[in-house]
């Protein structure tokens, strides 16, 4: 018995070929769904990390090894704002206060070489956590503290946005965890307080993550009109009513100054809360049921937007940083290219951004595009208060360079279109309202592109089978872009990517490459412009997914940065770089194929990827997807202009990477009931994780016909090249 159930095991893990199969390749010229140049299209993107990472990343040889995966144009990624923080991007620079805070401005003048720039938390936070760093931080309004506030972003009041402030309503969520029974508030306001404001609750599950499925329902005594400000307690109905989420919706401001003083207009406009107090009057009087604490465990508030006024304690520490500008250009990482530079958008000031432009020109430093802001659903930023920001920023930034070429708004890794709560006419579509905005106010040329980030798969969840999902994940989310509004003559960029927002060892597992492939694949096939891959840089083992150690880097490294091993992302973004397309400025055109062979339940166990090289020769990205099993395929390329098919002939190259190729043994782990020392996980690494056999990919050269058949590995990628029969 036991024999025999080896002998099952083993077929199954080493199934022989079936018998081929034919991908066909639609090669006729009229039916190219692209094109596109690699050194202006396959980049990779860098982050804050680390500032041992950067000493010892940005520096020979780990530059040279990192080049060495053929990734071109480099996007630098702007972290600071998914922390809710401020991001001096120049040390040097002018606050606008003579005290010395307020609102920091960038020297413009090159003068010290940048090596590091820090971000700054905002001390008017009025988020308990948001969707981009998670439990990091406290909001100003349940803090517990009568001296701290929250206050919305001056730049959407109407001095900055030359609108009725009702057309940009500022709001406060607070989510009391539980349904719980209410009937009274009380609104420590501070200054510029609500004239206007009316208090709601959500009467579905979840406004923040499910907009659509409820709606906000005033309460009975929750409209107030020429509110006159201090500590306000109003009793919002007569008896309690079962409440979650309740919003302070103000749509008039007082329009007076706060602590800092009038010789600043935007210390005088928008809205300010002290402290909010959420729970039910009685002749008693007010009980209180929200929680006040400085910390994640107070009662959780949201809000419409964070002004950015800061000082210079609010550093957040020199541990990690965004890479100095003028390190980033000289390292060598960006190959001298022209690279796609961020600017701090919802937490920043439109000055600071200009000066940031005017300064990586002054250095003569090659900028492709400009990408306004980091994520603003993750913020749960407004449609129309992100494009009325945007539009100030792109006058400022074109007043410095009326050729830069702006884009946005950088979407966290969606598959579904963004949704918020519908607007006067119904419309719920973030990006929709978005571009009507831009429109609307005579701004939509300065989109000259439209970037979003791709997560596609939930972290911690991510079962083999899902690679059948990929290709439609990106195609579909790109369609829904374009059926929003996005005009056909705005490429779409990816400008961050990886399988999923958490990592673990499942990006160290083949199935991390193989998902790498297809999706580059499908992205250009569905007329993609520009795909940057994340993170580009080695990175240490971090704390992932089920207690797992993982990265987003494409290699493991020791304790120095020194390079041990290469990871399958590495070796198939070199499949793709070096193999597939051809390295420089040609221009490739991309054409539909697609293999005839399915697992039996409508999933394609190989998918193909077709380009014409600027060199003449066709190379197909064939990627199998099938776990166990290899297969044979033969090729054959169609033209219904030639009235014929036709088949590599001649010499063609072979090259592949898959299982046979590669094999992740995982890290051992140990678990703790409680930790040892302070912040400790309960589950720790006892040996690192390691790669054998780790590549190289294999590679022959064979003599083809019309009737050859190709062997394509289980788990595998394989890059086919050559020319066609006459």
């Amino acid at each position: 018995m036991n024999g025999r159930l080896g002998c099952i095991l083993l077929s199954l893990l080493f199934a022989s070929y079936s018998s081929a199969q034919t991908i066909r390749v639609d090669a006729t010229p009229t039916h190219a769904t692209n094109r596109f140049v690699p050194n202006q299209t396959l980049g990779a993107g860098i982050d804050r990390i680390p500032v041992s990472a950067i000493d010892k990343d940005l520096v020979e040889p780990n530059v040279s090894r990192t080049l060495e995966s053929g990734w071109q144009p480099v996007t630098y990624r702007q972290n600071t704002e998914l922390a809710v923080e401020a991001w001096h991007w120049n040390a040097n620079g002018a606050w606008s206060d003579p005290s010395g805070s307020g609102y920091f401005v960038g020297s413009a003048t090159p003068t010290e070489f940048l090596r590091y720039s820090y971000g700054y938390r905002l001390p008017h936070r009025g988020f308990t956590r948001n969707d981009g760093t998670g439990n990091s931080g406290y909001s100003r309004i349940t803090d517990g503290d009568p001296n701290t506030y929250w206050k919305s972003n001056p730049y959407l009041s109407e001095r900055f946005t030359h609108e009725n402030d009702a057309l940009h309503p500022q709001w406060v969520i607070a989510d009391l965890a539980q349904i719980q029974l209410i009937n009274a508030i009380k609104i420590a306001w501070a200054n510029p307080y609500a004239l206007d404001y009316e208090i709601q609750y959500w009467t579905g599950d979840d406004p923040v993550h499910n907009p659509t499925r409820g709606v906000w329902q005033a309460f009975p005594n929750g409209s107030v009109r020429a509110a006159k400000g201090g500590t306000a307690t109003l009793r919002l109905s007569g008896d309690p009513l079962p409440v979650r989420y309740l919003r302070i919706m103000m749509t008039r401001s007082s329009n007076t100054c706060d602590t800092h003083g009038s010789a600043d207009p935007r210390n005088c406009v928008g809205y300010a809360i002290n402290e909010l107090y959420i729970g039910t009057e009685t002749a008693a009087g007010f009980h209180d049921i929200a929680r006040h604490t400085p910390d994640q465990e107070q009662t959780t508030t949201y809000c419409s937007s964070v002004d950015p006024w800061h000082g210079p304690d609010d550093i957040t520490g020199k541990r990690e940083a965004q890479v100095g500008f003028d390190l980033f250009y000289t390292s060598g990482v960006t190959r001298g290219l022209p690279a796609m530079i961020p600017v701090a958008m919802i937490y920043e000031t439109p000055e600071n951004s200009a000066n940031e432009i005017a300064y990586i020109e002054k250095r003569g430093y090659p900028i492709s595009y400009v990408e306004m802001g980091e994520e603003a659903d993750g913020q749960y930023m407004m449609p129309e208060d992100n494009a009325a920001l945007y539009i100030q920023w792109a006058e400022a930034l074109h007043k410095v360079d009326p050729k830069l070429k702006l884009g946005g708004p950088s979407f966290q890794g969606v598959n579904k279109d963004i949704e918020v709560w519908p607007d006067a006419n119904g419309r719920a579509s973030w990006t929709a309202r978005f571009l009507a905005y831009l429109k609307d106010h005579g701004h939509l040329n300065d989109l000259a592109f439209f970037s979003f980030e791709h997560y596609p798969y939930d972290p911690c969840r991510i079962p083999w089978g899902s690679l059948y999902d990929e290709p439609t994940l990106v195609s579909h989310i790109m369609q829904v872009w374009r059926e929003d509004g996005v005009p056909q003559n705005v490429p779409m960029f990816i400008t961050e990517s990886n399988l999923s927002s958490s990592a673990s060892e499942t990006f160290m597992d083949t199935f991390s490459g193989i998902w790498l492939a297809d999706y580059i694949g499908s992205f250009l096939s569905s007329g993609g412009g520009g795909v940057y891959f994340f993170h580009y840089l080695p990175l240490q083992m971090e704390h992932g997914c089920n207690d797992s150690p993982g990265t987003f880097g494409m290699f493991t490294i020791d304790k120095d940065y020194a390079i041990q091993q290469r990871l399958p992302q590495f070796f198939v973004s070199q499949l793709m770089n070096l193999e597939w397309v051809q390295p420089g400025s040609g221009e490739h055109q991309v054409f539909p194929a697609r293999a005839d062979l399915d697992d039996g339940a409508g999933h394609a166990l190989v998918t193909t990827y077709a380009v014409k090289r600027p060199d003449g020769q066709w190379a197909l990205l064939v990627v199998n997807r099938d776990q166990f099993n290899g297969h044979k395929v033969k090729i054959a390329f169609e033209n219904e202009d030639a009235h014929a098919a036709s088949a590599f002939s001649g010499s063609v190259d072979i090259t592949s990477f898959g299982r046979s190729q590669y094999e992740w043994h995982p890290a051992r782990t140990k678990f703790l009931a409680h930790a040892e020392t302070p912040g400790e996980n309960s589950i720790s690494a006892t040996t690192m994780g390691n790669a054998n056999p780790d590549g190289p990919p294999s590679h022959t050269t064979i003599n083809a016909t019309r009737d050859t058949e190709y062997e394509l590995g289980p788990a595998s990628v394989t890059v086919i090249r050559g020319k066609l029969a006459r």
